[in-house]
């Protein structure tokens, strides 16, 4: 069995003819677009991997940020902290924002009349491997008899989870745009694994993190578990933790100071909302 367990949002364990229409058409279901992850030696190959095997038991680890967006879970999950969003809002998603110190993966936006009325940010965090995991891709085409690099599919090269990168990277990001949503009054979620968020638990200092989240926290952790239903992997939320800006700062043994003004989000927000980004149920 493949390690790459997901392979443009299928499941590895599925054989059928339907693997050549989706390793040419090469789209990710989750943006309906293109798969963003290509080959830096051939930017015409998506690679989309979205899900691979870990440790002993293969255990499904989520190494596409893009597999978050699943039924629009995140973003459903998140509408009960836009304390100010009332029935006949619009609500709009606005990705890749940037703000002072970086950018924000998602604003899920409360909107009407083309007028902010809430808004919160959420990042989104899978997990980084080491090594490549190309030639297990290539590998499992190769089983299908289907076009592949044959040379890659021959490589004995493994790959792994680089943990404390995929923690370290979120929680440094975190650090540094916590207290400018805490300054406006406004909620930050991060979007990740169960299996991250335990890792992190463990290796940093999360004794101060609330067990079961709350509403008045500015910092929110959503942990989604992927699930196995009817034969597919299925995100769902597993748990919910919160703290807020002092709270992340303790994590990394750090202090915060950045902070942004309320007028600046409402400004870009504005001038992004678009019909296009509305968000709706499919």
């Amino acid at each position: 069995m493949s390690r790459v367990l997901e392979l443009f949002g299928e499941p590895t364990s599925r054989s059928g003819p339907h693997w050549a229409a989706l390793t040419t058409g090469q789209i990710c279901p989750f943006t309906r677009t293109k798969c963003f992850k290509v080959r830096k030696s051939d930017p015409t190959i998506s690679i989309g991997s979205c899900t691979v095997g870990y440790g002993v038991d293969e255990n499904p680890g989520i190494v596409c940020p893009n597999r978050f967006l699943e039924r629009d879970r995140i973003f459903l999950d998140s509408i009960h902290l836009l304390t100010s969003h009332e029935p006949g809002n619009d609500l709009h998603v606005i990705p890749e924002t940037a703000v002072p110190g970086g950018s924000i993966d998602y604003f899920l936006v409360s909107a009407r009349r083309g007028k902010v009325q809430d808004f919160v940010g959420i990042e989104v965090q899978g997990l980084d491997t080491t090594g490549t995991v190309w030639p297990e891709r290539e590998r499992f085409l190769r089983d299908l008899e289907l076009p592949h690099d044959k040379v890659a599919a021959k490589s004995d090269k493994p790959f792994g989870i680089n943990w404390k990168m995929s923690a370290k990277t979120i929680l440094v990001q975190l650090h540094h745009k916590i207290e400018t949503f805490e300054h406006i009054g406004k909620k930050l979620v991060l979007a990740d694994q169960d299996i991250l968020y335990d890792y992190m638990r463990r290796e940093f200092s999360f004794d101060h993190v609330a067990n079961e989240a709350r509403l008045g926290d500015s910092m929110h952790f959503h942990n989604y578990a992927l699930t196995v239903h009817q034969g597919e992997f299925r995100l769902e939320l597993a748990s919910r933790k919160s703290t807020d800006a002092a709270g992340v700062a303790r994590c990394l043994g750090l202090q915060s100071e950045a902070r942004v003004e309320l007028s600046y989000f409402v400004e870009k927000l504005e001038a992004a909302l678009t019909p296009q980004n509305r968000l709706s149920l499919r």
